[in-house]
Formats: C-alpha cells, structure tokens, sequence
C-alpha cells in the first residue's frame, strides 16, 4: 500500500487540496506528521471538494511512527550533485515504473512531502530510501505542495495501468532491507579508508542503492551472501 506523508504542513488549504488529488489517483490513505494545521478547517475542507472521506481518515503521527514503513521515498526540489549522495533523485516517471515492476502486497510504501517553504531537513532525507525531484524550471524549482504530489501520484496511476509484468516477482520488506544494510555497515566497518567521512559515505552511498534498487528477496539473498563472504 502506498501513503502520502506530509511534514508538518501548515495550510488547511493545501491538505485539502492534497487529499482530493489523492483521490483523482485511486489513493486513499492520508498521513500528517506533526500539522500545523487542522483537517476539519473550512480551507481543508472547501479544497478537498469530494474527498471529504480521504481528509476526515488522515492519520495524525509522529516521525517515529514512520519507521513502520517498508520504505519512504523522499521528494524535493533542492537537488544534490555526485558529491551530495543523500540528495541524488530519480524522476516521478522512473519511481513509477520501479513501481509497475514489482508486487507491492503487504509492503507499506510512504512518499514523503515536505513542508510548505522549506521542504524536507537534510537529516529526514538521510532516514528515507530514496529521493524523488520533479523536473521543473531552475528559474523557480519549488512547486507548491498539492501540485507536487500530483505529479507524483499522475505518475505511478498512468504506470499501474499497464500490464505488471513482475506481478509474481517479491520485493524484500523493511526487516530485510533494514538487516542488509547492518550488514554492509558491519562490514565496511571493517575496512580501512583514508578517513572517516570516506566511510560515511560509502555507508549512505549502499543505503541509497539498496532502496533504489527495490530488491527482490533473491537479490537480497545473494547480497547478503555476498558481504557475509567480504566480512
């Protein structure tokens, strides 16, 4: 199942216009960590227009809470270099067709969306798989939150109507994916570098493979393999 995740949104407006984008996509669970502002606002609601259900059913968490999610995909629009690894996205149109490829069932799958503003921290980026850009101006990079997320969701709706040719293909889950990546730390833990940010880097650098990539359990087994072989 995959979820829209807001950060702190601030206006009544935008989450109500956000939920009726949701439901133009066939997408109904609504998530706000920390609002700054209330669902049953008038502003919400005038916006949401017929998806008065998708607003009234937001959940209300925590970050924390998010840990529960098999992934999160991050989106911004301040975009990273080769040198900023954290911040190095995939377009709307790519995460989509990852998507199409592989059967979701019993996975929780967040896009998160920053706040109005000021978009998502540097360390909320750090703690989600990967990160999502949609290609925009570089006059005026920064969309506004509704639109945004429909790009988003336009995107993986056009691609979940083809035919999944992946449908029987698994995908590895956030327990899996959480102990590949110890893994890989344990072992790059174990090798020598010529200083401690080199380190860290390749630590993030294998984070954002391994949540890019939407590993099968075969991948992952051959992984595991493969570094407990190294270490």
């Amino acid at each position: 199942m995959i979820s829209v995740v807001l950060i702190e949104p601030k206006w009544a407006s935008n989450v109500g216009a956000v939920a009726r984008v949701m439901a133009n996509f066939d997408f109904s669970e609504l998530i706000l960590v920390d609002p700054k502002c209330k669902t049953d606002e008038l502003d919400a609601v005038k916006r949401a227009k017929h998806a008065l259900s998708i607003l009234k059913k937001a959940k209300i968490k925590k970050w924390k809470d998010l840990g529960k999610f098999d992934y999160l995909i991050a989106t911004t629009s301040k975009l990273g270099s080769d040198y900023n690894i954290p911040r190095l996205p995939i377009s709307p149109e790519q995460l989509s067709s990852k998507l199409s490829k592989i059967n979701l069932k019993n996975k929780k799958i967040g896009l998160v969306f920053g706040r109005e503003g000021e978009g998502l921290h540097n360390d909320e980026i750090r703690k989600c798989d990967m990160i999502v850009s949609v290609p925009t101006s570089v006059k005026y990079a920064a969309m506004n939150l509704s639109h945004s997320v429909a790009v988003v969701l336009y995107e993986i709706f056009k691609a979940s109507k083809n035919k999944k040719i992946g449908e029987g293909i698994s995908l590895v889950g956030k327990k899996e994916k959480d102990n590949l990546i110890n893994l890989i730390n344990k072992t790059i833990g174990g090798l020598e570098f010529s200083t401690k940010e080199k380190k860290e880097t390749q630590k993030t650098l294998w984070k954002r493979l391994v949540g890019k990539s939407f590993l099968t359990k075969r991948e992952a087994f051959a992984l595991f393999g493969f570094f407990r072989k190294i270490k």
